[in-house]
């Protein structure tokens, strides 16, 4: 039987090229489409990727292109690898990591819990929710910047009155031990509605026979939650945990917009700092080994992850 689509196709083509292409499987031709698109995506990834990989050896400086360039072996790998100031930033990024995913997590999953029970007014509330996601990360950040700023900040003003500090010259991202705490609190006001989008799918995908036989055998509603709703929906709620912590360990747009790293080095998360190696301090064969380890160290937790997400998935 001839294939529509390939009939419409050799009409559409030249007599010669029609007469080669009725010649070739479905499959064939489909990648005859796809591969100059592959070969692309190839070359702006991959050629990148091997170029930083190999001045991650050497003390090339983009600065000075004229400057011989000397092959050093693992020599930055060691001192990364060494230096307290990278470590203290990763202790920033893992501090930053692991309270963004809690909260995000748990508020996400008590909102999509609260939505998935139908009340009135629900898609007007689902709406408002995920209008925070909807933003761009630039007006975001410019929008808790003036939450936070000294008398004029309500935000900023409400932290004050609780602390007793004075409002006049008190700043949440100016203080050493609340500013990792404002970045915490603007990525989760802005992401959480995403997790609860994932979270709601999770739970609109659980069958209502499910919960009717539970009620046949009597079971309680925190019984049915914790033995029926919890395990249906832990592969969605993983999944949330991947893709937010993907995205939150790259982290920069909001800690530019809101403290640039300060105060100090309190909010000083990898991806800034590898900026400022890359781009302030000009060593580019150094930034290159820092990027690789970023990325090494990103791919193989994910790669676990995903086998452990897998696991759930088939129970």
């Amino acid at each position: 039987m001839t294939n529509p689509a390939l009939g419409r196709l050799a009409k559409a083509t030249p007599p010669g090229l029609a007469h080669r292409l009725r010649g070739l499987s479905d499959r064939t031709i489909a990648w005859i489409f796809v591969a100059p698109t592959i070969f692309l995506l190839l070359a702006i990834n991959i050629f990148p990727l091997i170029w930083t990989i190999r001045l991650s050896f050497t003390n090339f400086r983009v600065n000075r292109p004229n400057e011989a360039v000397k092959w050093v072996g693992l020599q930055n790998y060691s001192r990364i690898l060494n230096d307290a100031d990278i470590w203290a930033t990763m202790t920033n990024t893992a501090h930053f990591l692991f309270w963004t995913l809690f909260f995000q997590i748990l508020i996400g999953f008590a909102l999509a819990w609260l939505i998935n029970r139908k009340f009135k007014g629900n898609d007007l509330w689902t709406t408002i929710i995920v209008l925070p996601m909807m933003l761009s990360p630039a007006v975001v950040g410019n929008f808790w910047t003036f939450l936070y700023q000294p008398q004029i900040g309500l935000f900023n003003y409400a932290v004050a009155f609780v602390t007793g500090a004075d409002p006049a010259s008190f700043s949440m991202i100016a203080d050493v031990r609340l500013a990792p705490w404002a970045l915490i609190i603007v990525d989760t006001w802005m992401w959480t509605p995403f997790v609860m989008l994932i979270c709601l799918a999770g739970l609109r995908s659980i069958p209502e026979s499910i919960y009717e036989a539970a009620e046949c055998d009597r079971a309680s509603p925190w019984r049915q939650f914790w033995t029926l709703t919890i395990p249906m929906v832990l592969p969605f709620l993983m999944l949330a945990v991947l893709f937010r912590g993907i995205e939150n360990f790259k982290m920069f747009d909001l800690v530019v917009q809101l403290t640039g790293g300060g105060p100090g080095d309190t909010t000083l998360l990898t991806s800034i700092n590898l900026k400022r190696e890359a781009f302030e301090k000009w060593r580019t064969g150094y930034a290159s080994a820092y990027a690789v380890i970023l990325f090494v160290t990103i791919y193989g937790l994910a790669s676990i992850y995903v086998k452990a997400l897998n696991r759930v998935k088939q129970r």
